[in-house]
């Protein structure tokens, strides 16, 4: 849920030129609102579509916002700023309007995801912000939607706080995770900040810790008789299957079931064939095979077509830092102030004037047919994907609970063409007749100015 207030960062986190750009600005009046687009250049090379997360947590971050007085102390202490900005930060929050795609939205390069509106310096501050959490959260929840398309159904879990870049991060990645169809999460602080069902039982030191692996079996179920899972590969995994059968049917005479086995190392395929035969010749179907240790996409799709009996997946490290893509292309430019359209002409990074608006057609099948951009004014065939959620620090609808953005993330998925969900990447959205004027127009005119 969206009640904890686990983010609430120094106004400082933020990179060194915003401040002495903003000093600028505010020393020469230039106080106008400014919008600024947060957007894709590229996909990564492995992604065929993006996921995007982290909105919630970018609008409890910016109604947060603020300059302490220790943190006014020590801009002080570095002797670049002047008074008059100093005096202008004591006071500074961000009183803008931001304009997003809703959460767990799919989108594709080029898109606008934020739009930022607010008096120059606050929007030009917030910029590092702004990227920073959209970056982490989209990313990894990217990420996380492979392993749950990869996976067919069957349960995926986040393992990933102990790898994350940082412990921050492990809260990002878990609550993106689950965004993006994750069943739990090991994370017990991300359990009692978001409200996600929290998972887990024992590792091999446990077991080394007793002489004997059935014992360490017997008196985890003991203590654990409701959530038992062995991790049965300590020693040796099929003798570690009869062990762990042994204490289960003990269980089961007191009425009580072990809900299932862990691997975490080796041939998976195989030896989750052979822990089957185990289990089942107990008369132990009920008790299912969970497979951990160095899991992403790839990996689960291999277990899976292979048809090894496996029921479930804990997916750790590849997941909590998107491995194959540990970052976006993610740019955060200018494109309106003070009324008139503004635009970068740098050679292969110009970006398009303006506020913008995508809309996003469907075939008759329901599925994803394009994507068009267009400015935000316009009123174009398809569905308008961005809306205003905050304004002067109010915002604008209730916040959802994660379980609504989660069904949103699998209801956006399902819509895309089955071949773009296997990886096949789409062309860069069309851009509108009233865009592509502006674009030209501007760009004119720029060459003209400068």
């Amino acid at each position: 849920m969206f009640t904890a207030k686990w983010l609430t960062p120094s106004a400082l986190l933020t990179d060194l030129y915003e401040l002495t750009m903003s000093q600028v600005y505010v020393e020469r009046g230039m106080l106008a609102p400014a919008t600024f687009s947060l957007f894709v250049r590229k996909l990564p090379r492995q992604r065929s579509f993006l996921l995007f997360a982290g909105l919630w947590p970018l609008l409890e971050a910016l109604r947060e916002l603020r300059f302490s007085e220790d943190d006014l102390a020590y801009l002080e202490s570095l002797k670049l700023f002047k008074p008059t900005f100093l005096d202008y930060l004591k006071d500074f929050r961000f009183s803008g309007e931001v304009w997003a795609l809703p959460e767990g939205t799919v989108f594709f390069e080029n898109e606008p995801v934020v739009e930022i509106t607010a008096p120059l310096p606050e929007a030009q501050i917030v910029e590092t912000l702004v990227i920073n959490l959209v970056n982490i959260e989209t990313a990894i929840a990217t990420k996380a939607a492979l392993c749950v398309l990869a996976a067919q159904g069957r349960p995926c879990v986040d393992f990933g706080a102990r790898r994350t870049q940082g412990l921050e991060a492990s809260l990002h990645a878990a609550r993106a995770s689950y965004i993006a169809g994750f069943t739990a999460t090991s994370n017990v602080l991300a359990g009692k900040l978001f409200g996600l069902p929290v998972t887990g039982t024992m590792a091999h030191s446990y077991v080394e810790s007793f002489d004997r692996e059935e014992e360490a079996f017997r008196v985890f179920a003991e203590n654990f008789p409701e959530n038992t899972v062995f991790l049965i590969d300590t020693y040796d995994t099929l003798e570690g299957a009869r062990r762990a059968a042994r204490v289960a049917l003990k269980l089961k005479e007191k009425g009580l079931s072990v809900r299932g086995v862990r691997l975490d190392s080796g041939d998976v395929i195989e030896l989750s064939r052979k822990v089957r035969r185990v289990l089942d010749e107990a008369g132990l179907s009920e008790v299912k095979i969970f497979v951990s240790g160095g899991l992403d996409e790839k990996r689960i799709a291999e277990i899976v077509s292979s048809g090894a009996p496996v029921d479930a997946f804990g997916v750790g490290t590849k997941m909590g830092v998107s491995a194959d893509a540990p970052y976006l292309d993610l740019a955060y430019k200018l494109v309106e102030y003070d009324g008139r359209p503004r635009m970068k002409l740098s050679e292969g990074k110009i970006t398009y004037p303006g506020r913008k608006q995508v809309f996003r057609r469907y075939a008759d099948s329901g599925l994803m047919e394009e994507d068009l951009l267009a400015l935000r004014e316009e009123d174009l065939p398809g569905k308008p994907l961005l809306k205003c959620f905050m304004r002067e620090r109010n915002l604008l609808e209730t916040p959802p609970s994660l379980s609504t953005i989660r069904r949103r993330a699998a209801e956006e998925i399902a819509r895309l063409p089955k071949e773009v969900r296997k990886g096949k990447r789409v062309p860069s959205p069309r851009v509108s007749e009233a865009l592509a004027r502006l674009y030209q127009e501007t760009a004119e005119g720029l060459r003209k100015e400068i």
